[in-house]
């Protein structure tokens, strides 16, 4: 209410106004005496006839922070008929009341009158408009995040033309990075490149920059790590822009961005595959994955349909997780071939039926209890499933003729100190023992932990992060291998299109992590200050638990093989004989006491260090 009486008073000021000037103009600042005595009988029926026409079509009613063309067409037309409705009432005022003679006002007196009026009435009402914008926009940039953009490329100024269409995206672009000289000072879509990646601590704090989206999606992956351990001295949080595709095909917007994660910093260059040779042994065959729901066991089902196999095979004990797998296949690939099957990898019988049904043409094993500490708790289990269940599927795959079998193994295998490692390497024993015996061609592959797998540190650190904290830590200088679930499970892929059979292929793991530094890479990327918003606790080392992991036997050196993060040991010779009669005591384990579990693996697996209680 009190705005429409402050626009109310001022159309009276600006109505007055225009009158006196529009009077002016029209005799060149030269009035005659006459007229300005009918100026002062015209200022009050003006005023009131405009005003009366401005509450005829709303003019008081609108809300000016919103005005638009609409609101200047109907004070057009409130001053238009005012104008008119005044020359009548001039006419009316001249002959009826007034008994002197005088001139009323000239017609282009009153065009001019209306130009002004037109002008200052809907100018009040729209330099309202700009002035609440510009509190909007003032307020709007205080809220914003501020945020400075890695790379002066296509990829920035895509996101540049996207933040500046989408305000409400809240973000306020201070400037941005890029270590070629030449841009340092150019502008892209109005945004100045400030300097190279040097600048970008100094900008951060000057400029109180809240997130940093890394925008150079085809810097390879050592320049990648190095701009975001620059970035995560900031305190800033980080986003990164997806794949050089995305870029090209046109698709990246906003949306696409996603936080910086830990395999950002882990991860290694893109896994280059021998597509013809991978073709060759996948390509119009059955192929059966165990352990089809688990974390590499569903990617390498994943990896597989892209080769086009005649039927994929997938085995696993768990119904839900495999539910997904075949739900994300059947949207993925649903004219592929492909079958879930429900069973345990224990019941042999089982299994013969299944082999006998569909006869694979290659098997990947990747079902197994690989847990440290619980396997440590449950000996028996793990003997059962680990061992028993591996020993089934390797005399299947020889009965029908499978052409290859690939085990998937640890570097807990190696030296194991632990029931799972020493239950893994058995498992590698009898790839070997059989390959000596059978037309099929066996392999084993061997690798570390895989980034994000179901029971790896990554998952239960973010929860730990989410929770508040504290991290926990089993000991400060303990480490392990890492790779990623897709780059594992090509390089499995790749290892068996190279096997020959009995070898024992070991994947490059690349230099091993320290699990503290990966807990504060985490806690830093999480946008949290390790030890000071999140606490790191030690909780020492858990049974069978290793502060070193080994990728390879230390007596036997490895071979390189044609992919260059492939390496091979060459294959032992095991007697068959060893290996049925171990089976044949494994399968009485549930009737033996813990000792006896363990001093059995002891004898079984020669490599075994078990740590006395």
């Amino acid at each position: 209410m009190q705005k429409d009486k402050t626009l109310i008073g001022w159309d009276i000021v600006f109505l007055i106004g225009s009158l006196y000037f529009a009077l002016l103009l029209r005799f060149e600042f030269k009035v005659p005496q006459e007229y300005w005595i009918f100026l002062k009988l015209s200022i009050i029926p003006v005023v009131v006839i405009t005003l009366l026409f401005n509450k005829f079509f709303n003019l008081y009613n609108s809300i000016w922070k919103y005005a638009s063309v609409e609101e200047l067409i109907s004070i057009v037309y409130s001053v238009t008929l005012a104008n008119v409705a005044f020359i009548l009432y001039s006419y009316f005022v001249t002959y009826r009341f007034l008994e002197y003679q005088y001139y009323r006002f000239p017609y282009t007196m009153l065009i001019i009158f209306w130009i002004l009026s037109v002008v200052t009435l809907g100018g009040t009402r729209f330099a309202y408009r700009l002035i609440e914008d510009n509190k909007d926009n003032v307020a709007l940039e205080k809220q914003n995040k501020k945020l400075l953009i890695i790379g002066a490329g296509d990829a920035a100024a895509l996101y540049i033309k996207e933040i500046k269409r989408h305000q409400n995206l809240n973000y306020d672009i201070v400037g941005l990075i890029d270590d070629d000289p030449s841009k340092k000072g150019k502008l892209i879509n109005g945004i100045k490149v400030l300097g190279g990646r040097n600048k970008i601590s100094d900008i951060c704090n000057k400029k109180d920059v809240e997130e940093i989206i890394l925008a150079i999606p085809s810097a390879d992956l050592e320049t990648k790590r190095d701009i975001i351990n620059v970035c995560r001295n900031t305190n800033c949080k980080l986003k990164t822009t997806p794949g050089l595709y995305e870029i090209i095909d046109g698709k990246v917007n906003i949306t696409k961005l996603r936080d910086v994660n830990i395999e950002d910093l882990l991860g290694r260059e893109e896994v280059k595959l021998n597509n013809e040779n991978i073709n060759r042994y996948i390509k119009d065959k059955v192929i059966l994955v165990t352990g089809g729901g688990g974390s590499i066991g569903s990617e390498l089902c994943r990896q597989i349909a892209k080769f086009n196999p005649k039927k994929l095979l997938i085995l696993d004990i768990y119904e839900n997780n495999v539910y997904d797998v075949q739900m994300e296949l059947n949207y993925k690939y649903p004219d592929m071939d492909k079958a879930v099957i429900i069973a345990s990898i224990r019941d042999e019988k089982r299994l013969k039926s299944i082999f006998q049904k569909y006869k694979p043409d290659v098997v990947f094993h990747a079902a197994a209890h690989k847990h440290v500490p619980l396997m440590e708790a449950n000996p028996a289990e793990a003997i059962k499933n680990n061992i028993i269940g591996t020993y089934n599927i390797l005399k299947c795959s020889h009965d029908f003729k499978v052409k290859k079998f690939v085990q998937i193994s640890t570097d807990k295998a190696v030296n194991p100190t632990n029931i799972m490692g020493a239950t893994k390497r058995f498992c590698e024993i009898m790839v070997q023992a059989f390959d000596r015996i059978s037309y099929t061609e066996y392999v084993a592959v061997r690798f570390g932990n895989v980034l994000g797998s179901n029971g790896s540190v990554i998952p239960l650190f973010k929860k730990q992060i989410a929770h508040g904290g504290p991290v926990t830590v089993t000991h400060p200088e303990i480490n392990r291998f890492f790779m990623t679930i897709p780059e594992a499970a090509q390089l499995v892929i790749q290892a068996g299109a190279i096997a020959a059979g009995g070898e024992i292929f070991v994947l490059d793991m690349g230099k091993p992590v320290k699990i503290v530094d990966l807990a504060k890479d985490l806690i830093t990327l999480s946008g949290y200050k390790p030890d000071v918003d999140i606490k790191i606790e030690y909780t020492g080392l858990r049974p069978g638990e290793k502060l070193y992991e080994e990728l390879l036997m230390d007596e036997i050196a490895l071979t390189s093989t044609e992919h260059n993060k492939i390496f091979v040991e060459k294959p032992n010779e095991i007697d068959m004989d060893f290996i049925e009669k171990s089976i044949e005591e494994f399968r009485n384990v549930s009737n033996m006491g813990r000792k006896e579990i363990f001093d059995l693996i002891e004898r079984k697996v020669p490599t075994y260090i078990r740590k006395k209680s």
